[in-house]
C-alpha cells in the first residue's frame, strides 16, 4: 500500500472516531465550511492578563460573594441553587446554554443528563474534555418549569456572564440553541441562519465597544437528541471552532 492510500486510511478512520463519538451512522463527504475572512477578527482577541490560579480564585470569589446569593429578579424565590458553571477557569473555548434544567438546578452542574452527555461527546470529539472547557448558561437559575427566560430575568443575568468570561479571557464561544445564541448576539435571527459562521460577541453589551470574541451558534445537544439528522451541522460548526483554535481536525490537519 502506497504512503497516500495509508494516509487517505488514516484520515477516515479518524473521522468515524469522531462520528462515533457524535453517534453519527451515516458518512457522507464533508465539504469545508465556509467562514468570511474576517469571521472572528472584528474587535480583536481578548489577551491573557491574570495566570490560572489567579482566574480560579477570581470566579470563586464572584461566585461566593455576588452570584450565589443574587436576588435581582424572581428566580431566587424558586431555585434550588445557582448554577454558575464548571471547568478550566482558562479555557480557551465555553459553552453557553439558556438556563439550567430540573437535574442542573439539584445539583448545581451545568449540562448534565442526556443533553450533557452528548455534550460531553462533541467535545470529546473535538479532542478536548468538559475539564479543559468552560460550560455555563445565560441564567444562573432554572426557570420555573424549564419555561423560557423572561427579558427582565436575562437583563438581570447577563452582566454575571460577562463579568465571568472576562475573567476567563476565552479565544472563542460557542452559544447552544437558538434562546442562547439569540440572547447573546441580541438577534432574532433563527438557529438555521446564524450557525455556520462566527459572530462577534462584545463584552461590553454594545455592538462595536469594547473587545469582542468570535462567537459560533450550533444547535443545543437536547435538540441534537430529538433530530439526530442534525447532528452533521452541528459537527462542521464544531469543526470550524477547531480550525480557529488550530486543533488537530479529522485526518490529521490542523487548523
Amino acid at each position: 500500500m502506497d504512503r497516500d492510500s495509508s494516509l487517505i486510511r488514516e484520515a477516515l478512520r479518524q473521522q468515524l472516531e469522531a462520528d462515533r463519538l457524535l453517534g453519527i451512522k451515516s458518512v457522507p463527504i464533508l465539504l469545508p465550511p465556509r467562514c468570511g475572512p474576517d469571521a472572528g477578527s472584528r474587535g480583536g482577541r481578548l489577551a491573557r492578563s491574570r495566570t490560572a490560579a489567579e482566574q480560579a480564585e477570581q470566579l470563586r470569589i464572584f461566585n461566593e460573594t455576588e452570584v450565589k446569593g443574587c436576588t435581582k429578579c424572581a428566580l431566587s424565590d424558586t431555585r434550588t441553587q445557582i448554577v454558575f458553571g464548571q471547568g478550566s477557569p482558562s479555557a480557551r473555548v465555553v459553552f453557553v446554554g439558556e438556563a439550567p434544567g430540573y437535574e442542573e438546578d439539584r445539583q448545581g452542574l451545568a449540562f448534565i443528563g442526556r443533553a450533557g452527555q452528548l455534550l460531553t461527546r462533541m467535545i470529546d470529539a473535538m479532542g478536548l474534555t468538559r475539564e479543559e472547557v468552560f460550560i455555563c448558561n445565560v441564567l444562573k437559575c432554572r426557570p420555573p418549569g424549564n419555561r423560557d427566560p423572561s427579558a427582565d430575568e436575562i437583563l438581570a443575568c447577563s452582566p454575571f456572564l460577562r463579568r465571568q468570561l472576562a475573567i476567563i479571557e476565552p479565544e472563542v464561544l460557542v452559544a447552544l440553541g437558538a434562546p442562547a445564541a439569540k440572547t447573546l448576539l441580541n438577534t432574532a435571527e433563527s438557529i438555521g441562519k446564524l450557525r455556520g459562521r462566527f459572530h462577534d460577541y462584545y463584552l461590553s453589551g454594545t455592538t462595536g465597544e469594547g473587545p469582542a470574541i468570535p462567537l459560533m451558534p450550533t444547535y443545543h445537544p437536547a435538540y441534537l437528541l430529538r433530530n439526530p439528522a442534525e447532528k452533521r451541522k452541528a459537527w462542521e460548526d464544531l469543526q470550524m471552532v477547531m480550525r480557529l483554535l488550530g486543533l488537530t481536525l479529522p485526518g490529521g490537519t490542523s487548523g
